[in-house]
């Protein structure tokens, strides 16, 4: 497992990486000029509960949910800026739940969702509280055309992120990467050993999601939206458990249309749905994993033929 390197080599590069650290005090005040009812148990606040107003920091919220257009250009910037700077920093982290979803058809964030999910050990999570916590992060990118794109990201831990059980449920998120032009936010969850004794191997997050070492590690290097991301081992076993094995096949899903010669999803209406010949083109690779047992003998041979 790759541990985050020593605090005195990050005091080095946070020249170098643009990175400044916030006023914790300065955070929480602008939770509460936000909102006076938010429940002071809960870390964490977002302006409402459903997928249009759930997914922002109430901090950076400016009001009214932003354009499909502008949720896409958000999150396309702020994983690649997430993976770019864990990456320098040497800090092991993989993505997680509909993020790691999205990899697995093309390397890309699946256009209807509106936060992202990655995952960090325990031991890197108690590190990033002790040494990152309320630090802002500078990401610059140019696009083909040459336009240069700046964003800022704030990296702020849970202070009950120490806390590796669920207790009352208002703090399962452990850690959240934000983009402070509009609060949209990287969910960070920590994985634990939390019943070493009865359960050895068993890693656990605070949301019930269960994983054992052999399926997580080693993790395997690939690419996420253009840059280096690390992937469980075991990714087709990790998602056919949480989301089945019809979201690893169907073609459809929220609005949107699989076309595997583009290899992506394609909003419904933005052009004309394939008739039904040529969305027998479109069926996905299904991992060996995920396929039917075949007996050997003269019926598979048939088959073959």
């Amino acid at each position: 497992m790759r541990r985050p390197f020593c605090l005195t080599a990050f005091l080095c590069l946070q020249l170098i990486l643009g990175v400044s650290v916030a006023a914790p005090a300065e955070e929480i005040e602008k939770s509460e000029q936000k909102g006076a009812d938010l429940d002071p148990k809960k870390y964490f606040h977002e302006p409402g509960g459903d997928n249009s107003l759930g997914h922002y920091d109430i901090r950076y919220f400016n009001g009214a949910p932003v354009s499909y257009e502008e949720k896409s250009d958000t999150l396309y910037h702020m994983i690649r800026a997430y993976l770019l700077t864990f990456r320098d920093l040497n800090i092991e982290t993989w993505v997680a739940h509909g993020t790691l979803l999205g990899w697995w058809w093309n390397g890309q964030i699946m256009p209807w969702d509106w936060d992202l999910d990655t995952q960090v050990s325990g031991t890197t999570l108690a590190w990033l509280g002790e040494n990152l916590n309320m630090t802002f992060h500078n990401y610059t990118s140019t696009t083909d055309n040459g336009t240069v794109i700046f964003r800022e990201y704030l990296l702020d831990v849970n202070p009950h992120a120490k806390e590796r059980v669920r207790g009352d449920g208002m703090n399962v998120i452990d850690a959240r990467w934000i983009d402070v032009r509009n609060g949209l936010f990287i969910d960070i969850t920590g994985l634990s050993e939390t019943d070493p004794v009865t359960q050895p191997g068993v890693w656990s997050c605070k949301n019930y999601h269960h994983y054992r070492t052999r399926d997580l590690y080693p993790l395997r290097t690939s690419v996420f939206e253009g840059v280096p991301a690390l992937i469980p081992y075991s990714f087709d076993k990790i998602l056919t458990k949480e989301y089945g094995s019809q979201a690893l096949t169907s073609a459809f899903h929220e609005g949107h249309q699989w076309h595997a010669v583009q290899k992506e999803w394609v909003k419904i209406g933005d052009q004309q749905v394939l008739n039904d010949k040529q969305r027998g083109r479109d069926r996905p690779h299904v991992p060996h994993s995920l396929q039917p047992k075949r007996q050997a003998g003269l019926r598979n041979l048939l088959h073959l033929l």
